[in-house]
C-alpha cells in the first residue's frame, strides 16, 4: 500500500527531475542557435600555484574576475611539458605520442587535421595573435616569419592573424639572416630600439635571463602582441561567431621586464624555492619577482580584452579561457624552466568562464588535460570532433552537477612519460627506476614509494597500456 508522504516525495522528485532536464536541453538550445564566441588566453610557461585565485602570491584581479564567473580546475595537467608538443596536443586534439610533434625541433605536421580548421569550415571567424610554437624548426636557416606575420596562418585554420617570433627565436633568426624576419622584431626596428633589444639580449644571454629592459611599456613582446589583438578583434565581422587565441610569450624566459613592471614588483613578498638544492639566492629572488611581474602585466592586459568584449556588447556571448602550455620549476628542486616530470612543470593553470553557466566561482577536482579544450571548443560551437581526437569536452564539468571527467592523466616527453589518477603518480624514465608518488601525503614529490607498492604500479602501469604507451 502506497503512503500518502512518499507519493508526495516521489512526486516531487520526478518534478525536479523533470525540470532539471528541460532546463539543460534549453541551455543547449540557446547555446546551439546562438553560437558563443570563444577567447582563448594562452600565456607561456604559467605554473598552476602562481594566481591570485589560487592563493598563489601574485595579484590577478582580472584573471580573478573570470574565474569567479567560471570554474577553476584544480587538476589541470598538460600532455607534455614543453612548447610545440603541447600546443600540437591542443590543435589536435590528440595525445603526445600521436600529434605528430616530439620537441620544438619538429614541426606541426599540416596532414593533421586541426580544430581551427572544423570551427572556420563550420561558420567561425578564426583569430589569433602572438607566438603559435606551430612551426618550431630551430635552424636558425628556417627561423623567419614574414615581416606581417602571416606564415602558415591560413594552413593551421586561421582565418586571420599574426604569427610572432617573440623573443629568443627572433634573435636567433637575425643573427643569421642579418635582418628582421618577423613582425615584432620589424615593429622594433621601425621605432628605432631594435639594436638596443639586440644588445640586451646578447648581454644577458651570458649573464642573467632576469633582467630590466630599455623597452617603454608600448614596445614590449607582450603589449604589443595583446595591441595586435584588440586591433585584430575590432577587424572580425560582426555576422558570425569568432574564436581567437592570444599566444602571450610571457611569463617564459628570458625574464626581462619594463622599468614600470619593476617598480610595481619591488616590493613583493614572494616565496622562496622548494629545496632549491644551494643555487643562487639573490638570482632566484630576481628571476621570481620578474616572472610574478610578468605575469601581473599579462592580466592587466587582459582587463583590456575584458574591456573591449563589453565595449562590443560581446562579454555576455562569449567563452573566456585562461590556461598555459606548461609550468615552470623556479628553481624548486633547484631546476628551472620545464621539461620535467614535477608537478610545477606538468600542473597547468586553467579558467573557464562560460557565460551560459548559472553557476560561477566554482573548484572542480576532476582530472583535466590541456587537449580537452579541443573538444570543449567543438562542442561549444556545435561541431562534429576531430579524427582520431584524444580530446574529451569539459562542458559537464561547468555548471557544477558532475564531478568526474578522466580516470587518469598521461603526460610525457622523450624517454618519460607519466600518469596520475588523482593522488598516485608513476613516472617511468628509459633506464631509470620507477618512480611513485604518494601526492596526498607527499605533495613535492620527495618520497618515492616505488618498491613499497608494486600493485599500485601495476594499476597505473594498466593505463599505459589502454593508451598504447606501452
Amino acid at each position: 500500500m502506497w503512503n500518502g508522504a512518499y507519493l508526495d516525495d516521489r512526486y516531487t522528485c520526478v518534478r525536479l527531475d523533470f525540470w532539471q532536464v528541460l532546463l539543460e536541453q534549453i541551455d543547449r538550445f540557446i547555446v546551439t542557435s546562438n553560437r558563443p564566441n570563444i577567447l582563448l588566453l594562452l600565456p607561456d610557461q604559467h605554473r598552476a600555484d602562481w594566481l591570485g585565485c589560487v592563493s598563489g602570491p601574485v595579484d590577478t584581479p582580472h584573471i580573478d574576475s573570470l574565474s569567479s564567473e567560471g570554474v577553476i580546475f584544480n587538476n589541470a595537467y598538460t600532455p607534455s611539458p614543453l612548447c610545440g608538443p603541447a600546443r600540437a596536443c591542443l590543435a589536435s586534439g590528440r595525445n603526445y605520442h600521436s600529434c605528430g610533434v616530439k620537441s620544438n625541433s619538429v614541426n606541426y605536421p599540416l596532414e593533421v587535421p586541426t580544430y581551427y580548421q572544423v570551427l572556420r569550415n563550420n561558420g567561425y571567424f578564426t583569430a589569433g595573435v602572438g607566438k603559435f610554437d606551430l612551426h618550431k624548426d630551430i635552424s636558425p636557416s628556417n627561423l623567419f616569419w614574414e615581416v606581417d606575420g602571416s606564415r602558415l596562418i591560413t594552413e593551421w585554420g586561421f582565418s586571420a592573424g599574426i604569427d610572432c617570433e617573440g623573443k629568443i627565436d627572433g634573435v636567433n633568426s637575425y643573427k643569421f639572416h642579418g635582418k628582421a624576419m618577423g613582425p615584432y622584431l620589424s615593429f622594433l626596428q621601425n621605432q628605432g630600439c631594435l639594436d638596443i633589444y639586440l644588445k640586451e639580449h646578447e648581454f644577458h644571454h651570458t649573464h642573467s635571463n632576469a633582467y630590466t629592459t630599455a623597452l617603454s611599456d608600448y614596445a614590449y613582446c607582450d603589449n604589443w602582441i595583446a595591441d595586435r589583438g584588440l586591433d585584430l578583434l575590432d577587424s572580425i565581422p560582426n555576422n558570425k561567431p569568432w574564436h581567437m587565441v592570444v599566444n602571450f610569450v610571457g611569463p617564459h624566459d628570458p625574464l626581462d621586464i619594463t622599468e614600470s613592471m619593476l617598480s610595481k614588483s619591488k616590493n613583493m613578498v614572494l616565496p622562496q624555492p622548494y629545496n632549491p638544492n644551494n643555487s643562487d639566492k639573490e638570482y632566484a629572488e630576481r628571476a621570481r619577482r620578474n616572472y610574478a611581474a610578468m605575469i601581473e602585466n599579462i592580466d592587466s592586459l587582459i582587463g583590456g580584452f575584458i574591456e573591449k568584449l563589453k565595449q562590443r556588447g560581446e562579454y555576455n556571448n562569449t567563452v573566456i579561457v585562461y590556461t598555459s602550455d606548461h609550468g615552470e620549476m623556479l628553481g624548486d628542486h633547484g631546476k628551472w624552466g620545464k621539461s620535467t616530470w614535477r608537478n610545477p612543470s606538468v600542473r597547468i593553470p586553467l579558467m573557464i568562464r562560460d557565460p551560459y553557466s548559472i553557476q560561477g566561482g566554482l573548484r572542480s577536482d576532476a582530472l583535466v588535460s590541456l587537449q580537452d579544450l579541443t573538444a570543449t571548443f567543438l562542442d561549444f560551437a556545435d561541431c562534429s570532433e576531430l579524427a582520431n581526437m584524444d580530446s574529451l569536452s569539459l562542458r559537464s564539468l561547468l555548471d557544477g552537477r558532475y564531478s568526474q571527467h578522466r580516470d587518469y592523466l598521461i603526460s610525457e616527453l622523450a624517454d618519460w612519460k607519466l600518469v596520475f589518477d588523482g593522488r598516485h603518480k608513476l613516472v617511468q624514465d628509459k633506464g631509470s627506476e620507477d618512480l611513485l608518488f604518494d601526492l596526498n601525503t607527499d605533495p613535492y614529490e620527495d618520497d618515492n614509494i616505488a618498491s613499497k607498492r608494486p600493485d599500485i604500479i601495476e594499476n597505473l602501469a594498466g593505463y599505459w597500456d589502454n593508451d598504447n604507451l606501452s
